[in-house]
């Protein structure tokens, strides 16, 4: 099924049932009392995420949807029945937009979270509701309100850890399927990704590492000026403002010649350009296709330049395995830097008078860690 992470769609909530004006009828009395019951509530419109989804492509073909009205209310003072909820199933990363507005209306980050998109209309009431001391005989009945009615934009940013970022032919769908279970397309030619791959990458070794695991995102390969909408990395851009950390992926040994110091500061300005958020993100080398070497090859020519603005970088072989095992623990140790940093400069914080400023302090982000 053709991936899509982009569509519109209308929702529209049930209306409220009409409250019903009705009087018992009995032989000689036909007024013999008020029996009018009130509508039903009409039903809600949920986004609902769902983990086994992994595209938008499931709503791309139908743009309207609609929850079921509330039921008018009946005689013998009986309430209709309240219309039936709709909810709509959306991957895991889905934000939802108001296409007039521009504002966002939900987000959905777990498998099984319920976001409210619009409210059901409210029930009309009965005449039953009308009866005083004084006023027996009540005619009157409120209908039930209308349903709203938005129209959304909805995108979807996949959730994974970290995010692969290079040129066509770097070895990204290559080192994705060594380091995983995906089965990504892989050639010789350039955009053999035409779109995003997941993989989830098992971190074995001592016990520290059992059963430590990350989501790695295979982005289709980006050219200079896909900030601009150039070639097809600016389609799937987005994808990468969720990841915790982007990798590199340099071709060590191009055919065009750009070393890889030049290819990483092309793709950096193409992705700051797109979004100022990948400025925060951490940021990891990965020198691909390693056992392309020639022997005696001076690896500082290459590594230099990264160790001079504060990058550290790992070489691979995808073909042959080399340095797999240490990219693997690497890069799960700066998600988990991420998943556990503490923004200093975002709260104020105090220190107990028992305690210096240092002690609290990393006594805090030990609490943080382990969730205390």
């Amino acid at each position: 099924m053709k991936f899509i992470d982009h569509t519109e769609i209308d929702v529209r909530s049930g209306d409220g049932g009409h409250g019903l004006v009705s009087f018992r009828a009995a032989k000689y009395q036909p007024k013999a009392g008020l029996d009018g019951g009130d509508g039903g509530f009409g039903g809600h419109v949920y986004l609902v995420g769902n983990a086994q989804l992994n595209s938008l492509s499931s709503l791309y073909y139908r743009r309207m949807y609609a929850a079921e009205n509330g039921g008018k209310g009946g005689t013998n003072n009986c309430t209709g029945a309240d219309g039936e909820d709709l909810l709509i199933p959306v991957p895991v990363g889905t934000i939802a937009y108001d296409r007039e507005s521009g504002r966002m209306v939900a987000e959905v980050l777990e498998d099984g979270q319920k976001v409210l998109l619009a409210e059901g209309g409210l029930r009309g009431l009965g005449n039953c509701r009308f009866v005083t001391s004084s006023h027996q005989a009540a005619e009157e009945s409120t209908d039930g309100t209308e349903g709203k009615e938005i129209k959304l934009q909805l995108e979807l940013k996949l959730i994974a850890d970290v995010g692969f970022a290079g040129f066509p032919n770097a070895g990204k769908s290559t080192l994705l399927s060594v380091i995983s279970s995906a089965t990504p397309k892989i050639a010789d030619y350039p955009f053999t990704t035409l779109t995003p791959q997941l993989g989830v990458v098992e971190v074995p070794g001592a016990d520290t590492w059992h059963n430590a695991s990350f989501v790695a995102a295979d982005i289709p390969g980006l050219i200079e000026g896909a900030s601009e909408g150039k070639g097809l990395g600016h389609e799937f851009l987005r994808h990468l403002e969720r990841t915790k950390v982007i990798a590199f992926i340099l071709d060590t040994f191009p055919f065009d010649e750009m070393p890889p110091f030049n290819a990483f500061r092309v793709l950096e300005s193409e992705l700051f350009n797109f979004s100022e958020k990948m400025h925060k993100k951490k940021r990891v080398i990965i020198l691909s296709k390693a056992d392309l070497a020639p022997e005696g090859f001076n690896w500082d020519t290459v590594e230099k330049p990264f160790r001079d603005i504060g990058l550290e970088t790992v070489r691979v072989s995808s073909v042959v395995g080399t340095g797999i095992p240490n990219l693997k623990r690497r890069v799960f140790e700066l998600i988990q830097e991420e998943k556990h940093k503490i923004d200093i400069d975002a709260v104020t914080v105090t220190a107990p008078k028992e305690e210096d400023s240092y002690t609290w302090l990393v006594r805090a982000h030990e609490d943080a860690k382990f969730g205390i």
